[in-house]
């Protein structure tokens, strides 16, 4: 099968014909036909996240069909489609995993990182850590869902905003939840790299009601803000534009570092935590909530074979929304 591979950190993936997996008794042999392309995927090709098991093929927003299934698989069927997210298996007995935190396993595995993922024609996973997909959204479409619109999910809930929800770094993940947010009749202000102003018009097309540069405070205190940018900078400027008991969550699972502030920025019972990972009642939650509505994903598509473009045009922030990588196959 055709593959992009990473085989050393900081390096350009190549492309390369690599063996077909085979599944075991507990696993899925899953054809892949799209896979988004996240910011962690660029974390682990330049080094940010450290000791991938190499070589490696990224991607973590697998969406593809059952082709076979090991002896031990129950509940899916041959050709079904399902999604295969960061969360690749848990231990199933820590105290974290007994508490339904099963994303802070110290013994997890992580598509993508630890177990070859999606840049591909083909992938495996445990079958009991894939989601059954619903049917009304295309491949491409969905694909950005099962890690930006899951982590994006989950660092909402732990936001928990009453009313006013802030949204810094308005890429894949802030333009799925902002969607949810208004949904759930919350309003959003988006917050962009500097001059950004087509990513703020973008962000207002969605039902922002406010869009602006990510070092201006906002028209209004915020209940609570969303960190999706990697950047510590940023920390300081949310809290400014909190209201007291408000709080910020990251979202993403690397930043660089976070300067220092005054008390006063935190104090007034302010939080603020991080988010990590994602578990599996997250994504039952997550496509249930989105079933009730029409959620829109804008994707800019790219053939396997140039996974390297993509990943640089993330980083340049060349498009708004998401980038999924297609097999040619489709």
């Amino acid at each position: 099968m055709r593959a992009m591979v990473l085989k050393e950190q900081r390096t350009e993936l190549v492309l390369e014909n690599v063996p077909k997996p085979v599944c075991g008794d507990d696993e899925l042999l899953i054809k892949i036909h799209a896979c988004g392309v996240c910011r962690t995927d660029l974390h682990v090709k330049e080094g940010d996240l450290t000791h991938p098991h190499l070589p490696l093929i990224l991607g973590h927003e697998i969406v593809g069909v059952v082709e076979t299934m090991g002896k031990n698989v129950k509940g899916f069927r041959k050709g079904e489609r399902v999604g295969v997210p960061w969360l690749g298996m848990s231990c199933g007995h820590c105290s974290y995993c007994a508490q339904d935190r099963e994303n802070l396993c110290d013994n997890a595995k992580y598509t993508g990182y630890h177990i070859n993922g999606g840049f591909a024609e083909y992938t495996v996973c445990q079958f009991e850590f894939a989601i059954p997909l619903p049917e009304g959204i295309s491949d491409q479409h969905i694909a950005p869902l099962l890690c930006a619109g899951l982590i994006g999910y989950r660092a909402y809930r732990k936001a928990a905003p009453q009313k006013t929800l802030g949204l810094y770094g308005f890429g894949a993940a802030a333009h799925i939840l902002t969607q949810v947010a208004i949904h759930e009749g919350k309003e959003v202000y988006a917050f962009t790299k500097e001059n950004d102003i087509e990513g703020q018009k973008f962000a207002k097309k969605l039902g922002a009601i406010w869009a602006g540069d990510s070092t201006d405070l906002p028209p209004v205190l915020l209940d609570a803000a969303i960190i999706f940018a990697p950047v510590g900078t940023l920390v300081p400027l949310a809290l400014k534009s909190l209201k007291k008991g408000g709080r910020c969550v990251c979202g993403g699972i690397h930043m660089s570092d976070i300067p220092s502030f005054p008390y006063k920025d935190l104090w007034g019972e302010k939080s603020l935590e991080s988010v990590a990972n994602l578990t599996r009642k997250d994504a039952e939650e997550f496509f249930n909530l989105i079933s009730h509505f029409p959620i829109q994903t804008e994707v800019s598509v790219y053939p396997l074979e140039k996974a390297n473009m993509a990943l640089r045009d993330l980083k340049e922030g060349k498009f708004h929304g998401a980038a999924v990588l297609i097999t040619k196959s489709m």
